[in-house]
């Protein structure tokens, strides 16, 4: 178990470095494509098409933040999610990996808010679809995936930890699979517990889903017939259903004219950020080397009202740029954004006189909130 812990910590340190290179591959197409939608007319097909682009990149950047979960570098963010969409969501991307033998039935008519990391509900039923999927991958089968509003009772509480008295959100999961006997089913969410083969699994999934969900307040229940199939329950607290009281049209965004320094190292990226911001109303100087972006600034403390600057650049790191223009101007507002980093976190940021702390892809509505909040502070 030590060499597994020692293997998980270094594929945990090498996922943060893929997330960083996929980061930074997502916030062009996310900004592009936010770009290329202000400038077509919302009837049309193609607009519709990249609405589709638009969601799934979102989608990426969620499971990205996954992969930083694993590799300790983010921190879960909770909100009120629908939890019908999720599953919703989370089934489109099944059903199209999925062999014509395994059939989907959905029962998902029961609408319900949850508080929830909704890229984490997205691991949690990814994991739980995949594993019902290898367990019909032979003979084929039904994959059911129901959604259901329950009580639950003092006596059920009492038997199933963090689980308090009051209304939950169940959501089910069945397969007709090969089932599991009942000794397996005493020890499948412990860690590195798999019945796969060599390669095929780390043991670690079901451990992980169960440490999600129980962050969440919930619990996961299983039952298995060996020959029949599996079925896990999940529960989550139900919140009153806000979202069901918010209207689709987000408010405009927010736009300014002051002067911003942008210094990204990657041209594509600096591009597509001068490019946002120019709409947005904002002067924008732009840099691809933090050393001439530093001498710009000192030639001219005054001239810029804010900065915008990548983290993880060669010669002069975000942070070291930070420190050094501080050291000119003190009251300098700055925005610090990073794909991943494993010498800066959010605390770190604010302690160093940093503003606001971005995770890469950079949507434009986060961007733009940001940029008004630290200029109006």
């Amino acid at each position: 178990q030590l060499r597994q812990a020692q293997k998980m910590e270094a594929i945990g340190t090498l996922a943060g470095g893929i997330a960083h290179d996929f980061n930074n591959i997502l916030t062009a197409i996310l900004g592009y494509t936010e770009l290329t939608l202000r400038n077509m007319p919302e009837e049309s097909e193609a607009y519709q098409n990249l609405q589709e682009v638009l969601a799934a990149g979102k989608r990426a950047k969620e499971l990205v933040q996954q992969i930083l979960t694993f590799s300790r570098q983010h921190e879960q963010r909770y909100q009120p999610v629908q939890l019908r969409q999720v599953v919703q969501e989370v089934l489109r991307l099944v059903r199209a990996t999925l062999p014509s033998t395994i059939e989907i039935r959905q029962y998902l008519d029961t609408p319900g808010t949850v508080l929830a990391d909704p890229g984490q509900i997205h691991q949690v039923l990814l994991n739980l679809c995949s594993n019902a999927e290898y367990a019909m991958r032979e003979r084929g089968g039904i994959l059911e995936v129901r959604l259901e509003k329950t009580q639950i009772t003092p006596e059920f509480a009492a038997a199933h930890p963090p689980l308090h008295p009051g209304p939950y959100l169940q959501l089910s999961i069945c397969d007709t699979g090969c089932g599991m006997e009942p000794a397996i089913l005493d020890r499948i969410f412990d860690p590195f517990f798999t019945t796969k083969g060599v390669g095929e699994g780390t043991g670690m999934g079901l451990a992980i889903v169960h440490g999600i969900v129980t962050s969440h307040g919930g619990a996961i229940t299983v039952e298995s017939l060996p020959g029949q199939g599996t079925t896990f329950t999940l529960y989550f607290p139900q919140i009153d259903d806000v979202l069901d009281s918010m209207g689709d049209n987000e408010p405009a965004l927010p736009r300014g004219k002051e002067t911003i320094l942008l210094v990204e190292d990657e041209p594509a990226l600096a591009a597509l950020g001068e490019q946002m911001l120019t709409m947005l109303g904002y002067r924008v100087i732009a840099y691809t080397d933090s050393l001439k972006a530093l001498e710009a600034f000192r030639a001219d403390p005054q001239r810029f009202d804010l900065v915008l600057t990548d983290q993880t650049m060669p010669n002069m790191t975000g942070e070291a740029l930070s420190r050094e223009l501080l050291r000119i101007r003190p009251d300098l507002p700055i925005i610090l954004y990073t794909g991943f980093s494993h010498t800066m976190t959010p605390e770190k940021a604010r302690a160093l006189g940093i503003r606001a702390y971005l995770m890469k892809p950079l949507v434009w509505r986060d961007l733009a909130l940001t940029i008004r909040q630290v200029l109006e502070a």
